[in-house]
């Protein structure tokens, strides 16, 4: 079943990418204490993920801030080169937190996995976005199409808050 609201986020240790390389970063440092805006990509540079779900959290970073959100983070079954591809082909390094699911381990964890096998894009994770108060989800938003950023866009999400 899904992860819900109320419900805490499973244990999980990301690769995330930094200026000297990759580095590890778990849940517990991500959301523990802290209120995080984390959202959801089926894939980096991905149609919709590249020209419509990122760019919406990068243009509402300030806005987000002031809503006493102390962090955005992007979720992706990309490995961690990719998403520091990303990040810098978005200019975006040192503005969103970006967090490699490799092998799809998280998007599993909260059951929000898309089969994107007719693709050609192997298992990945549905387009969500949500809203994470000391490591217990607060708002969930996924996407009923795996082509759209309606639902778990940034507008959606802030004016939930």
């Amino acid at each position: 079943m899904p992860i819900s609201v109320g419900q805490k986020l499973p244990e999980f240790t990301f690769n995330v990418p930094t200026a000297d390389g990759p580095s590890a970063r778990t849940t517990e440092q991500i959301f523990k204490g802290r209120k995080v805006v984390l959202f959801a990509v089926p894939g980096a540079f991905t149609p919709t993920c590249q020209n419509n779900h990122l760019p919406g959290y990068l243009s509402h970073l300030d806005a987000f801030k002031a809503k006493g959100v102390d962090e955005v983070v992007v979720v992706s079954v990309n490995d961690v080169h990719v998403m520091k591809a990303w990040a810098k082909a978005n200019d975006a390094m040192d503005k969103i937190g970006f967090l490699a699911d490799g092998s799809a381990v998280f998007a599993k964890a909260v059951d929000l996995v898309l089969d994107g096998n007719a693709f050609g894009m192997g298992t990945r994770s549905l387009r969500y976005s949500m809203l994470v108060e000391d490591g217990v989800v607060k708002i969930l938003n996924v996407e009923d199409s795996p082509g759209k950023a309606d639902i778990s866009g940034a507008e959606a999400l802030l004016a939930q808050l």
